[in-house]
């Protein structure tokens, strides 16, 4: 089974989807917003197992956000390829 979820308001979304793993589940995270530049989109693999898909699923959103909550204040920036 997958289990997924989703958060998000005007500006911004996240969204995380689990996977089966050795010895558990981890999930993969998609996030986007809204920016003067367009809309900014990310996608990356949460770096954890977890031994149930919804602690996976929660963490995935936990650290989404989280990402999400740095990459708006400025604390960090991504360049493009």
């Amino acid at each position: 089974m997958t289990i997924s979820g989703s958060v998000g308001d005007g500006d911004w979304s996240v969204a995380a989807t689990t996977h089966r793993t050795t010895g558990g589940y981890d999930c993969s995270i998609k996030l986007s917003h809204h920016t003067p530049d367009g809309i900014f989109n990310h996608e990356f693999r949460h770096s954890s197992v977890f031994p149930t898909e919804r602690e996976a699923v929660l963490a995935g959103l936990r650290e989404g956000m989280e990402w999400l909550r740095l990459k708006m204040s400025n604390t960090l920036s991504v360049q493009s390829r």
